[in-house]
């Protein structure tokens, strides 16, 4: 049966024909997840509980630490114990696929029932495997760059969309110590460095790996990139910087751009006591928010259509699967359940489904509705303009990594943790070498990582 009839039948007719096709015992799923924290465990055991009340299937919460999920689920798969569904991260989706942990199939299906053209390309784009979507993509966050909105429209800039826009605004702004054009992460062993370059490098259309496992870099869209990054750094305060000097300079008002993920907007809006903005006087002010622009997806001059960098979160369908009973939850979960699913963390769990065939935008509706922030909660559509909830969630249209395309994440993901690129970006900013000789060494040193 597809899993459109499946739908159609609803809860109670579902629940008797599973019966009468199983021997007439209940069913229980297992669900591993690495939302961990109470406060999330508990939308999620909420969520199996009304899964439960629909369809009489009952699914068994099992939180899971991030560290251990990759141990655990290779340890399981060979014992033939993995739990029917797991919410996993984007580094698990290709590998797992390949080694038979997931029914690529069964996602494929819940993906084209729900709708292709309900999900952002960019989650789905990330999730293929040879032809199948290997896992359901439910959720994700795209780096931002974070900016002055009201700066740029009284020097009459451009957003900063572009290599081209972001260096015109620094040459416009940077007057420091009172302003400082960007805050350049430039911190070689802080991961936010990794982050920020590898969504500078996406932008203009560089990526370190090859789909044969090789490694190399375009010469001269890399000497872009390098060029690009030293106007950042040199626009920016002395120094080892990294998220926490961004964050309390634009805070300060000292700051035109920053880099950033998507877990400042409550923080920009007065909602969370220990990250204050300090612009002015009131730490719940909401000025420094209503001054504030996001720009998602960002293009260099040898990639004009741009790129996003995203986190991408999935829900995956193992092989021991009770396959029917779990592609009903991971549908219920991504319909009738996907505002509950986004209220688990909403700064952070952007909508990769936007609607559905009832309403295209019933999900980013949904969500730029959820209350955010910490000591105080807020929607986001009342902290925010409707344009600047469009923009944001528009980044996973785009949204790209290195090594997903290549099939070769993991070799992308031994290069990011070797810090070569950080290293020698930040030799390259302090004038150790040239952009030429810089990108030499960057292929030798690639080169070196199996």
């Amino acid at each position: 049966m597809t899993l459109a009839k499946r739908l159609l039948l609803g809860g109670a007719a579902t629940v008797a024909m599973s019966i009468a096709a199983q021997g007439a015992f209940a069913q229980e799923l297992r669900f591993w997840t690495t939302e961990e924290q109470p406060d999330r465990l508990v939308k999620q055991e909420e969520l199996a509980a009304a899964f439960e009340a629909e369809t009489g299937i009952s699914v068994q919460v099992i939180p899971v630490s991030e560290t251990e999920l990759g141990t655990r689920a290779t340890a399981a798969f060979a014992a033939g114990d993995l739990p029917d569904v797991i919410y996993h991260t984007l580094q698990y989706v290709l590998p797992w696929s390949e080694a038979g942990i997931l029914d690529t199939e069964a996602a494929t299906e819940v993906v084209e029932e729900l709708g292709l053209d309900t999900f952002a390309p960019g989650a789905l784009e990330m999730a293929d495997f040879e032809g199948d979507i290997a896992a359901v993509p439910v959720d994700g966050w795209t780096q931002m760059v974070v900016y002055r909105r009201d700066l740029f429209e009284d020097a009459g800039l451009e957003p900063p969309t572009s290599y081209a826009n972001i260096v015109a605004a620094l040459e416009a702004l940077h007057n420091p110590p009172e302003m400082y054009g960007s805050v350049a992460a430039t911190k070689i062993d802080e991961n936010s460095m990794s982050q920020v370059l590898e969504h500078v490098f996406l932008a203009n259309g560089v990526t370190p790996v090859r789909e044969d496992g090789s490694t190399d870099l375009d010469e001269a869209a890399t000497i872009e990139v390098l060029e690009f990054y030293r106007a950042l750094a040199e626009a920016s305060p002395p120094g080892e910087l990294f998220w926490q000097q961004s964050r309390e300079l634009y805070f300060a008002g000292q700051a035109a751009m920053i880099i950033w993920s998507p877990f400042i907007m409550d923080e920009l809006a007065g909602l969370r006591d220990s990250n204050p903005p300090t612009i002015n006087d009131d730490p719940q002010s909401l000025e420094l928010a209503g001054l504030t622009g996001f720009v998602t997806t960002l293009a260099g001059p040898s990639n004009p259509d741009g790129a996003a960098w995203a986190d991408i979160r999935y829900l995956g369908i193992t092989a021991d699967a009770d396959v029917d009973a779990a592609m009903q939850f991971v549908a219920y979960s991504m319909e009738q359940g996907y505002t509950q699913t986004l209220s688990i963390a909403p700064e952070g769990k952007f909508p990769v489904r936007r609607g559905n065939a009832d309403n295209p935008t019933a999900f980013v509706d949904a969500w730029a509705e959820l209350p955010v922030g910490v000591d105080r909660r807020a929607p986001l559509d009342e902290l925010y303009p409707e344009e600047v909830i469009a923009e944001i969630v528009a980044g996973l249209e785009t949204a790209q990594r290195w090594g997903v395309g290549e099939g070769q994440l993991a070799l992308a993901s031994r290069i990011i943790n070797s810090q070569v690129i950080n290293r020698l970006v930040r030799e390259y900013i302090d004038g150790d070498r040239d952009a030429a000789a810089t990108v030499a060494l960057m292929r030798e040193e690639l080169a070196r990582i199996e």
